[in-house]
């Protein structure tokens, strides 16, 4: 049985756990690092290739996004793109595609056209693609079954090619550990098969406990996806959050229908990532519909019914929260928007109705090309604040000030991995009295 002490213990082996871990090495002068994740190897969860989209979320595509959080979102994904090219993974598991956001109907298009001027100083690379463009570069958005155009008017914004736009976070989750690791000046150690049961804080020190070893650290950083906020409550920190899990699934074709990735017009009202078509690249480049927004009562998707009574304990389900459900069911299209995500997940029904919607990117799709893809997807811990009586975007931190952080990372979570890490190293480093080489860190991943 362990009994170590580590001046800084993560908890989850995820892809934010992991820059975290690497980051904190090879930027800062703490000496001893600890990677604690709950099962038997790294990313078996929502940073596992086939529960995401494998997209660098950079802002250029993503149409919900502001030009503020696009700059700064830019940064973050500029960091990923950064890392994998310093140690040549570039083609090995982070690829280039042609991708845009197309704007289907006269109200989408002046939408894009709009948008795309908002943002061409900071997407210098963005192209408007004209029908008659797409039809050389993507034609199925742009003929149906039989060959005929569509009729709604349709522009795409985007690149046709040279800029990195896909990843597998779950084997850069392993890079980012195997080059940790490869650090022999410092400690960094990592354990498996160890599911963390509780954490207290005696005097300075934390004492983090498994099934299996007890782990003291002078700081401990959660990133344990919906975990952490389970985590967090159990030690009395965050209370005025609860979590609600949304579900991803997807639909897989059997050929390539999409040169690259398309995404669309992200509906104001929905805070799930529109409906968007992948060349996946663990399906051989195959499409990849999806994803769908399905609320699940369990924190984990794909690790049996352990973690429902876990969601039921981090809902922490009062009058806030139901306000919040009421407003967000009290809008008519939020509310057929939750049934329709209910039905994708129904047998027979599933693949009709997810066909109808994904024609609006590929017209002449048939419900014989698509299946439901089995084992893909994740659940993303959208956060709700019950301060405020609503469900917030984006990512969220609790930070108590004594010496532990909660992070809860839903989408663009991977993409933002090592950007969150270095806010985090910050953190630690005045809370430790160490130091972060800032200069370092911009040479490798900012400059």
């Amino acid at each position: 049985m362990a009994n170590k002490h580590y001046e800084v213990l993560v908890i989850g082996g995820g892809i934010s756990g992991a820059a975290l871990f690497y980051e904190l090495a090879k930027y800062t002068d703490v000496k001893s690092i600890g990677l604690v994740e709950k099962y038997d190897a790294l990313a078996t969860l929502n940073s596992k290739g086939t529960s995401n989209s494998q997209t660098i979320h950079c802002g250029d595509i993503e149409t919900n996004y502001t030009v503020d959080k696009a700059k700064s979102v830019k940064r973050t994904a500029k960091m990923v793109e950064k890392y994998c090219l310093q140690y040549n993974y570039q083609n090995k598991f982070m690829f280039a595609h042609q991708k845009m956001a197309i704007g289907v109907g006269d109200d989408e298009v002046n939408f894009m056209r709009k948008r795309y001027e908002d943002f061409k100083e900071l997407f210098p690379y963005l192209e408007v693609f004209e029908k008659e463009k797409l039809k050389e570069i993507e034609p199925k958005l742009v003929f149906d079954k039989n060959g005929n155009e569509r009729p709604e008017s349709i522009v795409g914004v985007g690149v046709e090619g040279g800029q990195w736009s896909t990843v597998d976070y779950g084997k850069m989750t392993e890079s980012l550990v195997e080059n940790t690791q490869n650090i022999k000046e410092k400690t960094t150690d990592a354990f498996f098969n160890s599911q963390v049961t509780s954490i207290e804080k005696i005097g300075k020190t934390h004492v983090v406990k498994t099934a299996k070893d007890t782990f003291t650290a002078d700081f401990v950083v959660v990133d344990a996806g919906a975990h952490s906020l389970y985590l967090a409550h159990r030690m009395g920190h965050g209370t005025n959050y609860g979590c609600l899990p949304m579900a991803g699934s997807f639909y897989a074709t059997t050929k390539k229908m999409l040169n690259g990735k398309v995404y669309m017009v992200q509906h104001p009202k929905l805070p799930f990532a529109a409906l968007h078509g992948d060349p996946d690249i663990l399906l051989n480049g195959f499409t990849r519909f999806g994803p769908t927004a399905l609320a699940l009562p369990k924190l984990e998707r794909y690790h049996g019914n352990g973690t429902v009574i876990d969601f039921f304990k981090t809902l922490r389900f009062d009058g806030s929260v139901a306000k919040i459900f009421a407003d967000l069911l009290g809008d008519k299209d939020i509310r057929n928007y939750v049934l329709r995500n209910f039905l994708f997940e129904v047998p027979y029904l599933n693949k009709r109705l997810f066909v109808k919607d994904a024609r609006k990117i590929v017209p002449s799709l048939q419900v014989d090309e698509i299946e439901y893809a089995e084992g893909f997807g994740g659940v993303r811990p959208q956060v709700l604040d019950k301060t405020n009586q609503k469900l917030m975007l984006g990512e969220a931190s609790i930070n108590p000030g004594t010496g532990i952080l909660f992070n809860m990372t839903p989408s663009p979570g991977a993409t933002s991995c090592l950007g969150n890490a270095e806010r985090d190293v910050k953190i630690v480093c005045d809370y430790l009295g160490k130091n972060f080489d800032q200069e370092a860190f911009n040479k490798d991943l900012v400059d």
